[in-house]
């Protein structure tokens, strides 16, 4: 059995786009992976919430277990409402 877990963690803004690959120990978490990431350090302009993690579109609580393979995905803040755009659109 593996002691290892391999994860991707990705993070996309307006102007760019980020995915790293890290090892964690099986046991690891979606926070840990994003903190082993340094995904935070390189993009210090990302407004980071921990509630806004999730793994292949699924939102998930900071504290998940990961398995291998997963992808730990950093959300952004909405800047408008969806319902608001849409609105905005339509007139």
């Amino acid at each position: 059995m593996a002691d290892r877990v391999a994860v991707e963690v990705v993070c996309a803004t307006p102007e760019r786009q980020v995915l790293r690959r890290v090892s964690l120990p099986v046991g690891s978490t979606a926070i840990q992976a994003v903190e082993q990431s340094g995904i935070l350090q390189e993009l210090p302009e990302l407004a980071f919430d921990p509630s806004l993690l999730g793994v292949f579109s699924r939102r998930v609580a900071a504290d998940e277990l990961l398995k291998d393979g997963d992808r730990v995905e950093i959300y952004r803040p909405l800047t408008i409402d969806p319902k608001d755009a849409r609105r905005r659109r339509a007139k």
